[in-house]
C-alpha cells in the first residue's frame, strides 16, 4: 500500500511562482512512477508531470511545459512540482498519483495510488 499527502497549494496572482509537495510512503517498487494530475470541476483530470523514481526520466503535459518541474527527493521520499509563471488556467486541484509501471504513463486509469489534492487558484 502506498500513502501521498500534497501540500502546498493556495491563492497566487499570475505570474507568481508555487511548489508543490507530495510526501510517499509505503512499498517503493509500488511507486516506481509518480506523477501530478489536476482537475477541474466538470472537466477530466488532466495529466501534468511525471517523473520515475529511478532514473529521474520526466514528462509533462503541454500546457505546462516550460513553466512547471517535476522533481523528486529520495531521502525525503517527496516529489516536487515547481510551478512558474502561473496562469488563471492552471487553477485547479492538483493530485499526486503513483504506480508501479516501467514508464511514465499518461492515463488516469494506469495509477492505483492518489493524494486526496491541494488546491491551487490564481487570480488575474
Amino acid at each position: 500500500q502506498v500513502q501521498l499527502v500534497e501540500s502546498g497549494g493556495g491563492l497566487v496572482q499570475a505570474g507568481d511562482s508555487l511548489r508543490l509537495s507530495c510526501a510517499a510512503s509505503g512499498r517503493t517498487s509500488s511507486r516506481n512512477v509518480m506523477a501530478w494530475f489536476r482537475q477541474v470541476p466538470e472537466k477530466e483530470r488532466e495529466f501534468v508531470a511525471g517523473i520515475k523514481w529511478t532514473g529521474s526520466r520526466t514528462n509533462y503535459g503541454d500546457s505546462v511545459k516550460g513553466r512547471f518541474t517535476i522533481s523528486r527527493e529520495i531521502a525525503k521520499n517527496t516529489v516536487y512540482l515547481q510551478m512558474n509563471s502561473l496562469k488563471p488556467e492552471d487553477t485547479a486541484v492538483y493530485y499526486c498519483a503513483a504506480n508501479p509501471l516501467l514508464d511514465i504513463t499518461l492515463r488516469v486509469g494506469d495509477y492505483d495510488f492518489w493524494g486526496q489534492g491541494t488546491r491551487v487558484t490564481v487570480s488575474s
